[in-house]
C-alpha cells in the first residue's frame, strides 16, 4: 500500500461528528456549555487528528477513545476558564480563592424571588415615591448593631475608601503603625488611603504605641483618626495598643470622627462558636467609635458586601458622595443581605443555618463520624494505588479572620510511593466533574473535612477518577 492509500485509510477511521454528538458523555457536554461550543471543539481535535494522520509521523487508527480523549482535553481548557462549584477540603472554611462564605438555601431562594421579578428596590409602595435601597437592611442591621443608621457598598475596601473619602478628603489620618495592614491581593491600607484621596499619618511603633503618640499627631490638618483590625497576623511580645474607649474619648476632645475597620467583623458571640471572643460592632459603638466598617461575606456569612455603620450625621455625609452610587451593590446583594439579617433574630438560628457559622461550629466527632463514612469509598477506589487513613488535623477560619485560631478536625489521607505519583493522583482529584480541591501536606494530600456537607455528591463522583494510568505504573 502506497503512503496516499495509508493515509486515506487512516483518514477513513476519524470518527464523523454526528456520530461524535450523539454520545453520552458528549450529550452531557452539550448540556453544560451548549451546543454551539461544544461542536466547534468536536471539529477542532477533528482537524487536530487529521493533521497528525496525514504527518510524517507514525501514528495508530483513531477510535472513538482516542477522539474523547483529545475532546475532554479540549473541553478541560473550557471548564477550568468557567465559574464552577469545588469541594473545599482545604481546611480553610472561610476562603477566599474559593468565594468565602456560602449563602443559606433559605437566602437562595429569596435572592431568586427577587431576581427572577421586579421588585421595590427603589420603591415606597405605601408612598408611591421613589424608595432608597438601603432601607431594606437598616432597620434590621441597626437593630442588631445598635447603629444610628447603616448603609453597605460592595466589599469592605470599597466601605474604608468611601468613609475615608467622604470624612477625611485632602485631610491626615492617623493609624498606628502596627495597624498598616496588607489584605489579599495586595491591596495595602496607605495606598487605598491613597485612593480615597488622604494623606496617611504613621503613629507610634510597629509594636507599641500609646495615647500620647496620637495626642502629638493631632494638628489643624487632621481628619479622622483610624484603628484597623490587623488581618492575617498577629505582633506578640513587648506590644502595647490603644483600646477603643480611649481612642474615642481622645477623637471627641478634639472633634474628630473616630473610624474602626473591624475587617471580618462579627455579629454574634464567638465563644458561642467555641472560638475566642472578637469585637462585635455593638460593644465598639458603645465604646465610643464614630463609624465602623466589616465585611458581609467573612463571619457574618452572607454575601460579598462592605457594611458602614455609626452615627447619623456621618452616614448621611457618606451616602451624599458620588461615590457611593459607583460602589452600591445591586438588588441581589441587598436581598441575600436581608435575608441573612432575618436569620440573626436568633442567634441559635443563625449559627444552624448559616453555612460559615454551621461549619465553624462542627465538633470534631462529628467530623469524624463524617470521615468514617466516606472513607470506605475512598479507599475501595484507592487502595490498589494508594494508602487512605482517617488522621487528625487542623482547620483554620480563614480570610483574615483570627489568623492564629486553629480548630481541631479530621481528614482523610491519602499517600503515594512518590511525590510525582502524588501530584497526578491530586491532578485526578481536580479534574472530577466538581473539583476536589484539598492540600498536600507530609508528602500526602489532606482531605479535610470540616466543610464536606453534601457526602453523596462527593462520593458518587468518586467514580470518574481516572486511574487507569495510574494503575499502569
Amino acid at each position: 500500500m502506497n503512503n496516499l492509500s495509508y493515509n486515506k485509510s487512516l483518514l477513513s477511521s476519524l470518527p464523523a461528528v454526528h456520530k461524535i454528538q450523539k454520545l453520552p458523555e458528549v450529550q452531557e457536554m452539550i448540556s453544560n456549555l451548549g451546543n454551539s461550543l461544544v461542536l466547534s471543539k468536536i471539529r477542532e481535535v477533528q482537524k487536530d487528528l487529521r493533521e497528525a494522520l496525514t504527518s510524517e509521523n507514525e501514528i495508530n487508527k483513531i477510535d472513538i477513545d482516542i477522539f474523547l480523549s483529545n475532546l475532554r482535553a479540549k473541553i478541560s481548557e473550557i471548564d477550568n476558564d468557567l465559574l464552577r462549584p469545588v469541594f473545599n477540603l482545604t481546611g480553610t472554611v472561610i476562603h477566599t480563592n474559593f468565594g468565602r462564605s456560602i449563602l443559606p438555601s433559605k437566602t437562595l431562594q429569596d435572592v431568586k424571588e427577587i431576581a427572577e421579578s421586579p421588585s421595590n428596590l427603589e420603591y415606597d409602595v405605601l408612598k408611591t415615591t421613589r424608595g432608597n435601597r438601603d432601607n431594606h437592611i437598616s432597620g434590621m442591621l441597626c437593630d442588631i448593631t445598635g447603629a444610628e443608621a447603616c448603609t453597605i457598598v460592595n466589599n469592605n475596601a470599597a466601605a474604608v475608601i468611601l468613609v475615608l473619602n467622604s470624612l477625611a478628603k485632602r485631610k491626615e489620618v492617623l493609624v498606628s503603625r502596627g495597624e498598616l495592614i496588607e489584605i489579599g491581593g495586595s491591596f495595602r491600607l496607605p495606598e487605598i488611603m491613597t485612593s480615597a484621596n488622604c494623606k496617611l499619618k504613621e503613629v507610634g511603633t510597629t509594636n507599641r504605641t500609646h495615647i500620647e503618640d496620637f495626642e502629638s499627631e493631632i494638628k489643624k490638618q487632621t481628619g479622622l483618626i483610624l484603628k484597623a483590625h490587623t488581618s492575617n497576623f498577629v505582633i506578640k511580645g513587648f506590644t502595647s495598643n490603644i483600646n477603643h474607649k480611649d481612642l474615642a474619648k481622645l477623637s471627641k476632645r478634639h472633634g474628630l470622627p473616630f473610624m474602626v475597620d473591624l475587617g471580618s467583623g462579627s455579629l454574634i458571640d464567638l465563644k458561642l462558636l467555641g472560638l475566642p471572643k472578637e469585637s462585635m460592632p455593638k460593644e465598639v459603638l458603645s465604646n465610643g467609635a464614630d463609624i465602623i466598617t466589616f465585611s458581609g461575606d467573612k463571619l457574618v456569612g452572607g454575601p460579598q458586601c462592605g457594611i458602614i455603620l455609626g452615627r447619623k450625621d456621618l452616614i448621611d455625609k457618606i451616602n451624599k458622595n458620588p461615590l457611593k452610587r459607583a460602589l452600591r451593590c445591586d438588588k441581589m446583594t441587598i436581598a441575600a443581605f436581608a435575608s441573612i439579617l432575618k436569620l440573626y433574630n436568633d442567634t441559635e438560628t443563625a449559627i444552624k443555618e448559616i453555612p460559615t457559622l454551621r461549619m465553624l461550629n462542627r465538633k470534631k466527632k462529628e467530623i469524624y463520624d463524617t470521615a468514617k463514612r466516606v472513607f470506605k469509598d475512598i479507599n475501595n477506589q484507592l487502595k490498589t494505588i494508594a494508602n487512605v487513613e482517617i488522621v487528625d488535623c487542623k482547620s483554620q477560619i480563614g480570610s483574615g479572620s483570627l489568623p492564629v485560631e486553629l480548630i481541631p478536625s479530621c481528614a482523610i489521607k491519602i499517600s503515594t510511593n512518590s511525590n510525582k505519583y502524588l501530584s497526578k493522583l491530586y491532578t485526578e482529584f481536580r479534574k472530577l466533574p466538581i473539583p476536589v480541591i484539598g492540600r498536600i501536606h507530609d508528602n500526602s494530600i489532606l482531605f479535610d473535612l470540616r466543610c464536606l456537607e453534601d457526602e453523596s455528591q462527593f462520593l458518587s463522583q468518586l467514580k470518574k477518577l481516572n486511574l487507569k494510568l495510574l494503575k499502569s505504573k
